[in-house]
């Protein structure tokens, strides 16, 4: 009977044990994500060395859910907040605040716990929310292009519909992606094909590797839409004021711009150097560089909220009756700009 593979207590496999030979020597083991040159004493299992990387990550975990906690609370209160623009943002932070809980989970399953079982469950949930998330950023986007393009039936029935579509495609292909290293798509047992997130296979991370890189495409193919559909309105607009330059449409239509700019330029920041990363290498190559492209990535689940939805003017009037019971008149008079996109 082969003995049963035990899930490391880290996102990564542990280093390979180091030993000296000769009489009265102490085994010396290489702990989580330090490079092979630095060794260790051997410890008993229960002085468990935390890996301060699983630390951070574990940290940042706790904001999102925090963070995206809020702004699910404030949209499924309020009864106003159900068009289709706020149920996307609604779908994102639920996703983040997943994500943000499933990293706190894996630290507590893999370092208290000592679940083999519920590690892998929440991995299997980390990947369901961070690819929700990244589906989420894209129906965003689709929703900004379609608000645009057809500005005079937007609100019609035929988009929440469309939206629902959307929000059902989108959670079924991410719950279907977390499934993958539950129901034994995993490298337990065969670490030749283990990818650099200990335990997904590189067939694995490549095809979602690969998947990012078509959805972020796509985004920048539909950011460029939208901007040229915003500055030939803006345009149009300015030429009936007849002084193009000073007009204050163009001005905050060159703000808009700017603003998708960040939107989009934040997200490739974030996920890029992970996506990139994990086509390239595998579970040979060095665990600082895995945790460094990984934790930005998770990062991006921080900004979202600051992006999507405190931006929104809605969603700031809920959230300042939430906090105070009031609205201020700087929230009640502002009018929605280009820079909104």
């Amino acid at each position: 009977m082969s003995e049963e593979v035990p899930v490391s207590p880290s996102w990564l496999a542990q280093e390979p044990t180091w030993g000296s030979s000769g009489a009265g020597s102490i085994e010396n083991i290489t702990v989580g994500t330090y490079p092979p040159a630095v060794v260790l004493p051997a410890r008993p299992p229960a002085e468990l060395l935390v890996n301060p990387w699983d630390i951070v990550l574990c940290s940042s975990g706790t904001l999102i859910a925090c963070e995206n906690a809020l702004v699910v609370l404030v949209i499924w209160q309020n009864p106003a907040l159900r068009a289709p623009m706020f149920l996307l943002i609604g779908s994102l932070a639920l996703a983040d605040l997943l994500a943000g809980l499933g990293l706190v989970l894996h630290f507590t399953f893999a370092y208290l716990l000592r679940s083999d079982s519920a590690q892998l469950l929440t991995v299997g949930l980390v990947v369901a929310s961070f690819s929700a998330s990244v589906f989420s950023l894209l129906a965003i986007t689709i929703d900004r292009y379609l608000s645009l393009y057809y500005a005079l039936t937007y609100n019609s029935e035929r988009t929440a519909t469309f939206t629902y579509t959307m929000l059902v495609l989108l959670w079924g292909v991410s719950l279907c992606l977390g499934l993958l290293p539950v129901t034994g798509v995993n490298c337990l047992g065969q670490e030749a094909n283990c990818s650099v997130i200990w335990p997904l296979t590189k067939n694995n991370v490549a095809v979602l590797s690969i998947s990012f890189l078509l959805l972020f495409g796509l985004m920048l193919q539909l950011y460029v839409q939208i901007c040229k559909i915003v500055m030939r309105h803006a345009h149009q607009i300015a030429l009936q004021h007849h002084f193009l330059a000073a007009s204050p449409h163009y001005v905050t239509t060159r703000k808009g711009v700017s603003t998708l700019a960040i939107i989009l330029g934040t997200f490739a920041a974030c996920w890029m150097p992970f996506t990139v990363y994990s086509l390239i290498a595998d579970y040979t190559y060095p665990r600082l560089y895995t945790y460094a492209t990984l934790v930005p990535a998770t990062y991006n689940s921080v900004i979202n909220p600051v992006i999507y939805a405190f931006r929104n003017q809605e969603i700031q009037k809920a959230l300042w009756l939430v906090c105070c019971g009031c609205i201020p008149a700087s929230v009640t008079q502002r009018a929605r700009t280009p820079s909104d996109v």
